[in-house]
């Protein structure tokens, strides 16, 4: 029964007995006598604990609903209000939760093209910094060189101090290009291309570990890739903003599929919300169906974790590697430098 018939009836039976007993056995005289005070009193009590009662047990539903539209996020799919009360209160959460579905469909979707199409922008990107700029850089070099073997000495030197600028700069170039599409990562797979973005980030003040099981299963290039990616925005992370002295990527097989962990021991996440970056990774884990946990590390710091489920059937032999940084205490005062990362813009 709808919850508004429920609740007319419930005051209507209500008042008919008052009524009925108003036009039998119970009256009220002028002055009003005590019996009569104490009747109408316990009537009116009745009634309103019996409204109240209804419209507790009710509402109670639409109350769960409030909760969970307040509380729901994209970013975090799956989570859905129980489906209870009656009639329309109950049509109503499931076509809230219907709703939802549609959205994250669809918000996956696009998320999906947006991405396809950031990530050929950057191919693009790359191609044309590695074949256009740096070709052009490279004939500057041999200009350069050609110059300075003509130049007299006074002047060879400075040529020499210009040969270093540019040198830099091609180095710098060519950074930028394997960050924005990492030709390791096509070439050679994810393991290779993991280690090398370790190799990448490790500089003075920053150590870089990486632990990768070898009994990994076959994944596709778009699982390869969010991976990659939400490793690189992890270290970029801890790089930037952690205050590290050490750092570990970690690949390791699960009985579901593959997880990542990117760990650090500098200041963690001090409660602070969530920036873009991060956000960026949960769009990503979203395509390939992963879950992404980012909080406090054991020992402290930041632990970000990336389970990608896979449908494994070969046994699982190797359990989770221990992390050396559980042993460490954190610091939040040792800087982390990493070699030119301040002029790069890691991706999300």
């Amino acid at each position: 029964m709808p919850l508004f018939w429920r609740i007319f009836l419930l005051n209507a039976v209500v008042l008919i007995v008052a009524t009925a007993l108003l036009l039998g056995p119970v009256t009220v005289s002028t002055p009003v006598l005590p019996t009569e005070a104490a009747v109408l009193t316990v009537g009116l009590a009745a009634m309103l604990v019996a409204n109240a009662l209804l419209l507790r047990v009710g509402l109670a539903p639409l109350q769960r609903l409030t909760r969970a539209m307040t509380t729901t996020d994209l970013l975090r799919p799956g989570h859905r209000p129980a489906v209870g009360g009656r009639g329309e209160i109950a049509e109503l959460i499931s076509t809230f939760n219907t709703m939802l579905d549609r959205l994250e469909d669809e918000r996956a979707t696009s998320s999906a093209r947006a991405l396809s199409a950031r990530e050929a922008e950057r191919r693009r990107i790359a191609r044309e910094l590695h074949d256009e700029v740096g070709q052009t850089l490279t004939a500057v070099l041999l200009q350069l060189k050609r110059a300075a073997d003509h130049a007299p000495p006074a002047l060879r030197e400075e040529l020499g101090l210009v040969q270093e600028t540019t040198r830099d700069s091609l180095e710098e170039i060519r950074r930028i290009a394997r960050r924005l599409r990492p030709g390791v990562l096509d070439e050679l797979g994810l393991a290779s291309a993991l280690k090398a973005l370790a190799t990448e980030f490790e500089g003075p003040g920053l150590t870089v570990r990486h632990d990768l099981a070898a009994d990994l299963p076959r994944l596709d290039r778009e699982t390869e890739l969010v991976l990659y990616r939400v490793a690189q925005e992890g270290l970029t992370n801890t790089a930037r903003h952690a205050h590290a002295g050490r750092a570990e990527i970690a690949l390791y097989r699960t009985p579901a599929g593959v997880e990542l962990r990117v760990r650090d021991d500098g200041r963690g996440t001090g409660g602070a919300a969530e920036g873009a970056g991060v956000r960026g990774m949960r769009e990503r884990a979203l395509l390939v169906g992963a879950d992404l946990t980012v909080g406090p590390g054991p020992g402290g710091g930041t632990d970000v974790r990336l389970a990608v489920p896979l449908p494994v059937t070969a046994p699982v032999t190797a359990p989770a590697p221990v992390s050396a940084l559980e042993s460490v205490p954190a610091r939040a005062s040792v800087p982390a430098a990493v070699r030119g990362s301040a002029s790069a813009q890691a991706p999300p």
